[in-house]
């Protein structure tokens, strides 16, 4: 099982990425990714601000990758998130996920973005274009619903 975790400010080459994750391999019959950008919020938003833990986003990504090895069987994942100002059009996170069939690839890919948008220690910030002050961007109810249906039973 092949996993590379980054939390880098510079931007990333997803086709490479995912390359990196096939290359060799015959075992692979999927590839699954997902590239986030951000948006300009109908010309309202001149860049994001993302800011994390250095060391705990990382842990907390590790912790995550693992967990969905645990539930999949998967042969290969990379997650790459970024920080610092990113300007609309611009990559934000990638997970791409390589498994022997596409069910097992989705589900991680989806888990692993579902886990991001509600858990992961980052906390954006708005710079509007108008010049004024942006606000933290606040959790939405619809990323904690998606993540909810991963819970597993207790007991």
């Amino acid at each position: 099982m092949t996993r590379t975790i980054r939390v880098q400010p510079q931007a990333f080459d997803a086709g490479h990425a995912a390359a990196a994750l096939t290359v060799g391999r015959t075992d692979v019959g999927a590839l699954v990714s997902f590239v986030g950008l951000c948006r300009d919020e109908a010309g309202r938003l001149a860049a994001l601000e993302l800011e994390h833990y250095p060391g705990m986003a990382e842990a907390e990504l590790e912790r995550i990758a693992a967990e969905a090895e645990s539930r999949w069987p998967l042969l290969g994942l990379t997650v790459v998130h970024r920080y610092g100002k990113i300007a609309p059009g611009e990559p934000i996170v990638l997970v791409a996920a390589t498994s022997a069939h596409r069910a097992a690839a989705f589900a991680a890919a989806e888990f692993i973005m579902d886990f991001l948008k509600s858990r992961a220690p980052f906390w954006k910030k708005e710079h509007r274009a108008d010049g004024t002050a942006g606000a933290w961007v606040e959790a939405k109810d619809a990323d904690e619903q998606a993540l909810a249906r991963w819970q597993r039973p207790q007991g």
